[in-house]
């Protein structure tokens, strides 16, 4: 005889959400913060949804996000799972390697000094 609990039953019709790992949690953040001490952002949200985790970061708080960092697990094998959205919606920089794809953040550091 077979129990099916309420938990089990659950598990099965509904996928859980994505969810960013700690290590990929510790280069977004290192790089927040490298931009927080530079003057550049001051906020941060994460949202973790069915098909996709998203590191949203701000300028000013009541504003909508300046840059969006998206692991979308399902195109791993496509297009790569993270992708760096710009403000407008446009997809500035796509990968397998977490990384590789934040280097499209880190140019903004690179100024000339006077």
């Amino acid at each position: 005889m077979n129990v099916v609990t309420p938990s089990s039953f659950q598990r099965r019709n509904e996928p859980d959400n994505v969810h960013f790992q700690r290590p990929e949690l510790a280069v977004i953040l290192t790089l927040y913060g490298r931009m927080v001490a530079a003057g550049e952002w001051r906020d941060y949200g994460i949202s973790s949804l069915r098909d996709v985790a998203v590191f949203s970061v701000f300028r000013r708080t009541a504003e909508t996000p300046i840059y969006r960092i998206e692991k979308r697990p399902k195109l791993r094998n496509k297009q790569g799972e993270y992708a760096v959205v710009g403000m407008d919606g446009q997809i500035l920089k796509r990968g397998q390697d977490l990384k590789t794809v934040l280097r499209v953040l880190e140019k903004k550091l690179i100024r000339a000094i006077d």
